[in-house]
């Protein structure tokens, strides 16, 4: 690539060959993100039984999952370091230095040294790198966007920004290919102790490549004028947050729209991963497969809803697309279960499932919190163990009073079953017609392909303008630190929590659709928030 392909005045138009240079520098940091994203959620079981300590399995896979939630919560702070940075040093410095951390990170994993071999401080330096790996993300996705925007003219500047919001499918992808290319050469326990490194260790080869690209180019032309005039901002920390007039821009783009698109991209692309594998009972391989060819299908939705805000406005596409995650969830959801396994579902209207427990009882009300955030939260609380195994098993179930003398018992059938004993509860299951695994005979594989391709869709009318948006809601002098912010509590807060909240609400209410109350709700909220407070086309321009 040459190098002077982007050294260009900021009243220039760049061309289509230099476009395509500035876009594909950018998307390579955020296709890495969403990469090591996935493998590292896909693969935290198997981490968890080589890096934890062996003796308790769910602790370690708790654990394992508690560091990758970490990362989420680190991220606003990244967003605010490296955003300081970006506005004050400049976009290409800080979104390589991003890149280096955050891939850097991503290869080490695969390198660290078993709990057997050095003890505790094995999954303190996955701990360690997770958070490292949480402040560059922090950075990562503003520089990217800002880098594109600021090089883009107004007319095409959703369509640029929105191959980088294509890039979450690529790399969600990329991770489910690599995954199952690495089953398939081994044996299942050759990679359960050794072979989920693999994924990890590949990711070298994309992180050379995304620091040679990086490093080629020059700075976004908008910073350079800024610098040269003298317009940056001494603190840009201080003066998105201090001042009002920034706060409030702040504050509107988190509650107005990035709050909704992390639950309806959460729900849409990873939390329907875990739907089919856990409560559709799906194998692992045909979900990963269905879910890669739906995002292939449907990933072109992202550039094409970039384009059109570029011709329509950007705020109506977004809130539309809640609307609809709020709207369609629930039975797209539904369709989805049957699609996949018609033997739960009617034994599920044929057979329903009552548990006799007494849910104000605090071992069963809070037992299941704690169940959720500690390592040993469910040992010796009968109820909370049944309602994971139910629920667990893509079983819905109705409470009624508990059994005299007994915390929780389960009838099926017209059989009850006192107190918690999974080998009887899953026997009588079996018997009432509840199927262990989904039958790969009676999977509707085409129409889950469907279903996947219109959540894709959906997530994109949403997910494609807000680059472009965001952008254009701030200043120059303060975009990065800005920008940045609300995206990351939007995406890492609202969005990254979204698994453990829907899990919840499920084992609560006993509706294996009751954890979509989260995202359906939050859709609802930001979109009437959005509609009210967000301008359709914002004002400011990439160089005020």
């Amino acid at each position: 690539m040459d190098a002077r392909a982007t050294a260009v005045p900021a009243d220039q138009n760049l061309t289509r060959s230099e476009e395509r240079q500035v876009v594909l520098a950018s998307t390579l940091g955020t296709v890495f993100e969403w990469y090591d994203f996935f493998i590292y959620g896909s693969l935290a079981v198997f981490m968890s039984s080589v890096l934890f300590p062996p003796d308790n399995p769910t602790a370690a896979v708790l654990a394992s999952l508690g560091a990758l939630a970490a990362g989420f919560v680190i991220r606003p702070i990244g967003a605010v370091v490296f955003g300081r940075i970006g506005d004050l040093v400049g976009r290409k410095y800080t979104f390589l230095i991003t890149i280096v951390m955050m891939g850097g990170g991503t290869a080490l994993i695969g390198f660290l040294p078993t709990y057997a071999s050095v003890g505790h401080a094995a999954w303190i330096s996955l701990v360690m790198l997770r958070l490292i790996q949480g402040l560059a993300v922090g950075g990562e996705y503003g520089g990217a966007v800002i880098y594109v925007a600021e090089h883009s003219r107004p007319d095409r500047r959703g369509l640029l920004t929105g191959w980088i919001q294509i890039t979450s499918s690529i790399g969600l992808a990329l991770s489910i290919a690599v995954i199952i290319g690495t089953q398939s050469v081994m044996s299942e326990a050759d990679f359960k102790a050794w072979g989920w490194r693999a994924p990890f260790i590949l990711s070298i080869a994309m992180l050379a490549f995304s620091i040679y690209v990086r490093a080629r180019l020059h700075e976004s032309p908008v910073f350079t004028r800024l610098k040269a005039e003298r317009r940056l901002s001494r603190s840009p920390v201080r003066d998105t947050f201090a001042r009002w007039s920034s706060l409030r821009l702040v504050l509107i783009a988190l509650f107005g729209v990035t709050a909704g698109m992390g639950s309806t991209y959460f729900t849409g692309q990873f939390y329907v991963m875990i739907f089919m594998q856990q409560i559709a009972r799906i194998d692992l391989q045909t979900s990963y497969t269905l879910m890669a060819i739906g995002l292939v299908i449907g990933a072109p939705a992202f550039v094409f809803f970039g384009w059109l805000s570029d011709r329509v406005g950007r705020k109506w596409l977004m809130m539309t697309g809640l609307v609809l995650s709020a709207l369609c969830y629930r039975p797209m959801f539904s369709s989805l279960l049957e699609a996949a396994n018609p033997q739960l579902v009617a034994a599920t209207r044929s057979a329903p499932v009552t548990v006799h427990a007494d849910t104000t009882s605090e071992a069963c009300r809070f037992g299941l919190a704690a169940a959720l955030l500690s390592s040993h939260g469910d040992h010796g609380k009968p109820c909370v163990q049944a309602k994971k195994l139910l629920i667990g098993s893509g079983i819905n179930f109705s409470y009624t009073a508990p059994v005299d003398g007994q915390a929780v018992a389960m009838t099926v059938n017209g059989k009850t079953i006192a107190g918690y004993d999974a080998a009887a509860y899953r026997k009588a299951l079996s018997e009432a017609g509840y199927p262990a695994k989904a039958d790969p005979a009676k999977v509707s594989s085409a129409y889950i392909v469907f279903l996947l391709v219109v959540m894709t869709i959906i997530v994109a009318m949403v997910y494609g303008p807000v680059a472009s948006f965001l952008v254009e809601v701030f200043p120059a002098n303060i975009r990065y630190t800005a920008l940045s912010f609300p995206y990351h509590i939007g995406a890492g807060i609202f969005g990254g929590f979204l698994p453990f909240f829907a899990t919840y609400l499920s084992l609560a209410v006993g509706d294996v659709f009751a954890g979509l109350w989260y995202p359906v709700v939050i859709c609802t909220v930001v979109a009437v928030i959005g509609s009210i407070m967000l301008p359709n086309r914002p004002q400011i321009e990439t160089d005020h």
